[in-house]
């Protein structure tokens, strides 16, 4: 499923499919800049992780080189911190990061192939396309010692995922043809799977948290009201029962996330100790970009994503300095612009959107005017310092299902007008722009605060549109209130922001592109408002995302999101601006690093020690 996203640094991966990737040739930019080279294609990548049998345990087995336990990694999240720590409430990024690392799912991501591969279990089978079998790990305990048995696999998706607590994302997106799939318990070690049709996506959803049955059933017992605010940012860590490397020791609001080493985790090195190495894991909350950049200099962070006009900078220092500079090539999620076509009323009676900005916002030669006004490459150019791609389509410049027909153009203000001109819009003497009916054209764009590099697209953004006469408001917020605007009050006009995504499956985009999705935000439908009425191409946008999923074969299915491709190209409820490269900075002192494209630069925290020596 895809979430609204504003950090830098991705630390898990939760996203993967069967098919093998298909090698796309992604069009390189027009700028001639630095661009520092892709260095994992140096990194000696260890061999996979084995299935190991000790005493009765099946453990899984690192074979990254051995390492020295003890010591910490600071990271760092952007805004306030996370709005909860119970996995199945989250909604934004950095809640379901804090979750990962503390709750583990059935399965999880081949870092290089993207193949599904065992986590909490120690093998999967598949068959007649509908038949999923789970064998699970035996002798693998909770972090309070417990056992973790089919009764927590078959509580988690029976009673929370499919009983519709928290975050109904992953259920929504099992849901099909109006059935959702079954789970059943063989034995205390085999659970099985079956869903009411072939579905592609749902070996990618069983990489979803598994809860311990005995810590969350009482809250399910006290209802939806009492689950929502269970496991909150206030809950004493001593409560948090978990199955990940690591646990949670402390919270400080606005200050810092502290994780501490889980000793039950059932990961193990060659030499039959248990992982992870680190005995912490620490996430410091800033303020914005540039304070976490200041943090990184003076060694208060060991890890950093770099936006594009730090890269130079760090190549230079990285000389004489003590981390090392990885690019991993272009980044898996969307950054997009997106203007409030919502037509409801709230309880009041009243449009949640003014009428008159309805009326434009709702034209497409509007939007697409808006299209041909932004300037993508000198964004690139002045943003990203040349280190991005300008980008057009719904789905990433890495995906194994990007629509490679769909063109690219360039900034275009005469055309913008004249398909202003084609909706009645005119100018005043001075330039202004005003609609047929004589309204100025005058409208709020809003992103997340201390989000440097969304600020500043915001700022050029708006001297784009105003080119065109129009007067843009440009109001900077805090994350939390903005998610609140866009999926609860949806009183917003234009917004900048991210969608993280997979580069292997796109029906985890399902929540975004069905019209009744929890982050359908061009037109958000509350749950009073499931019933509304439909723009044509979100009826048709519904069936592709749905007859996709139910195509099992690549070539098949690739048809079906080709079209809702080129219908998003074309409609434009989302107008996407660019394609970051991402590139990280780590401490040199941290070994068994081994970046990937998919996987991100610290996806493999178990196995990530401090080599002797270092602090």
């Amino acid at each position: 499923m895809k979430r609204i996203f504003y950090i830098i640094i991705t630390l898990s991966i939760i996203i993967f499919v069967t098919k093998a990737c298909i090698k796309q040739d992604i069009p390189q930019p027009e700028i001639t800049v630095l661009r520092p080279k892709t260095q994992i294609t140096d990194v000696e990548y260890p061999a996979d992780q084995k299935n190991v049998s000790i005493s009765g345990s099946d453990y899984l087995q690192s074979q990254a080189p051995v390492g020295s336990f003890g010591g910490t990694l600071v990271a760092s999240t952007i805004g306030e911190g996370p709005k909860t720590f119970n996995p199945f409430n989250s909604k934004d990024n950095i809640s379901s990061l804090m979750s990962d690392i503390m709750y583990d799912g059935l399965l999880t991501t081949h870092p290089l192939t993207g193949q599904p591969i065992p986590k909490l279990a120690k093998s999967f089978e598949i068959e007649n396309h509908t038949d999923y079998i789970i064998h699970l790990r035996k002798g693998i305990n909770w972090s309070d010692g417990k056992p973790i048995t089919a009764d927590d696999v078959v509580f988690t998706w029976k009673d929370i995922i499919f009983g519709g607590y928290g975050n109904t994302s992953i259920r929504d997106s099992v849901i099909i043809d109006g059935e959702l799939p079954r789970v059943y318990k063989i034995d205390n070690y085999t659970v099985k799977f079956v869903t009411p049709k072939p579905f592609a996506p749902f070996v990618s959803l069983l990489s979803a948290p598994i809860a311990p049955k005995h810590v969350f059933e009482p809250a399910v017992k006290k209802g939806r009201a009492y689950f929502d605010t269970f496991l909150s940012t206030n809950s004493d860590p001593k409560i948090f029962v978990t199955s990940g490397a690591f646990r949670l020791q402390e919270y400080v609001p606005a200050q810092r996330v502290v994780f501490a080493r889980n000793p039950n985790y059932y990961m193990i090195n060659t030499q039959n100790k248990k992982l992870p190495y680190l005995n912490k894991l620490v996430y410091l909350i800033v303020g914005d970009v540039n304070n976490e950049v200041l943090k990184f200099e003076g060694g208060e962070l060991d890890v950093i994503g770099l936006q594009g006009a730090n890269v130079a900078r760090f190549k230079e220092l990285e000389k004489h300095s003590d981390f090392t500079v990885y690019n991993i090539g272009p980044d898996t999620g969307t950054m997009y612009l997106a203007m409030n076509l919502n037509t409801r009323r709230n309880d009041e009676g009243k449009f949640y959107v003014d009428p008159i900005k309805q009326i434009w916002f709702q034209d497409k030669n509007f939007r697409t005017a808006v299209d041909y006004a932004i300037d993508r490459k000198n964004m690139v150019l002045n943003i990203a310092n040349g280190l991005a791609q300008p980008l057009f389509t719904a789905e990433s410049l890495n995906s194994i299902f990007l629509n490679k027909n769909l063109p690219t153009y360039q900034r275009d203000l005469y055309k913008s007008k004249e398909l202003l001109k084609k909706s009645g819009f005119y100018w005043d003497k001075s330039g202004k722009l005003f609609d047929k009916f004589g309204h100025r054209v005058e409208f709020n764009l809003v992103t997340n605060a201390g989000n440097t590099e969304r600020e500043a697209i915001g700022v050029m953004v708006k001297q784009d549109l105003e080119d065109l006469g129009m007067k843009v408001n440009f109001k900077p917020i805090e994350f939390n209130s903005l998610v609140n605007k866009l999926v609860s009050t949806l009183d917003w006009d234009m917004v900048i922001m991210g969608f993280t995504g997979s580069p292997l499956e796109p029906n985890g985009g399902k929540n975004v592109w069905l019209s009744d999705g929890t982050l359908h935000v061009f037109n958000m439908r509350l749950e009073k408002d499931m019933n509304s009425k439909r723009f044509d191409f979100e009826n048709r946008i519904d069936y592709l995302f749905t007859q996709g999923a139910l195509e099992t074969d690549f070539h098949e299915r690739k048809k079906f999101y080709d079209e809702y491709q080129e219908i998003v190209y074309n409609e434009k409820p989302m107008i996407y601006i660019y394609s970051p490269l991402r590139i990280y900075a780590i401490r040199n002192k941290f070994k068994n690093v081994f970046p990937t494209s998919l996987g991100g630069i610290t996806y493999n925290l178990e196995e990530i020690f401090i080599s002797k020596g270092g602090n």
